[in-house]
């Protein structure tokens, strides 16, 4: 075997060795970002999760609104990635309790069961204004001490959290919120998760957290367009004072 035989030989194992190296380094960086992610959300390689969502007030069949179903359709994106499987439930037949499988819910209180249950349990620092009648403050915030208004297709909030509960919040599967005073806003929190995820788990780990998050003019950028306002993680779960709760009948949240 002469000089540049050999020259080509050894240049192409030192080509194949590379590219293995390469395969391998890619492939050990994929599996480290995905399991922080599934340790993020929760759902480890064929674990369950659930999507509880709104049922129509009108019949007793499952009818979710568009902006509803863009915001499933992120979460589904995100629970697939994870190697995962979910369950659709509406909010009236999702009777159990939390911790034992990731939950993703969406919706307000108005119109979720199961969003109302988990404010009143999870987050007493939160109210929701739930009056029908229009009105200034109808689906406003109270969050501690702060108030937070909905100015429809211009200034509008929602509530993004993850939440464990129970003595062993280490092994206990989270439960995402999706809070918004519009559907439109749900579907913005979900996105805005779908973009973030990695940030918020450097950031908190495996905690909880509540992110108040404002969409800006919707009617032009749609769910697009979100700024983060604040954490209001210590004052979500804060107890409001007596007076708080008793100034108003229809803020729920209770």
């Amino acid at each position: 075997m002469n000089d540049d035989v050999r020259n080509i030989v050894l240049g192409v194992v030192a080509a194949a060795v590379s590219a293995a190296l390469g395969w391998l380094a890619r492939t050990y960086l994929w599996r480290r970002r995905l399991r922080r992610k599934q340790a993020f959300f929760g759902l480890p390689d064929n674990s369950e999760s659930l999507l509880v969502v709104n049922r129509d007030a009108g019949g007793p069949d499952l009818t979710v609104t568009r902006h509803d179903v863009f915001a499933l359709l992120e979460l589904s994106a995100l629970i697939k990635d994870c190697n995962a499987a979910v369950q659709v439930v509406a909010h009236d037949a999702a009777q159990q309790g939390f911790g034992e499988r990731t939950e993703f819910c969406v919706g307000g209180p108005a119109s979720n069961r199961r969003m109302a249950a988990h404010l009143s349990s999870l987050l007493p620092g939160v109210r929701v204004n739930i009056d029908a009648e229009p009105g200034p403050d109808r689906g406003a915030f109270r969050i501690g001490g702060e108030h937070y208004r909905l100015e429809a297709g211009r200034s509008e909030y929602v509530l993004l959290a993850r939440l464990t509960a129970g003595e062993r919040r280490s092994r206990a599967r989270p439960v995402f919120l999706f809070c918004g005073q519009r559907a439109i806003d749900n579907q913005a929190a979900t996105r805005y998760l779908a973009r973030n995820h990695e940030r918020l788990a450097r950031k908190y780990g495996g905690g909880s957290f509540v992110l108040l998050l404002k969409v800006v003019n919707s009617q032009a950028y749609g769910p697009d367009v979100v700024e983060l306002v604040a954490d209001v993680t210590r004052a979500a779960q804060a107890p409001l004072p007596e007076s708080e709760i008793n100034t108003s009948t229809s803020f729920t949240g209770t």
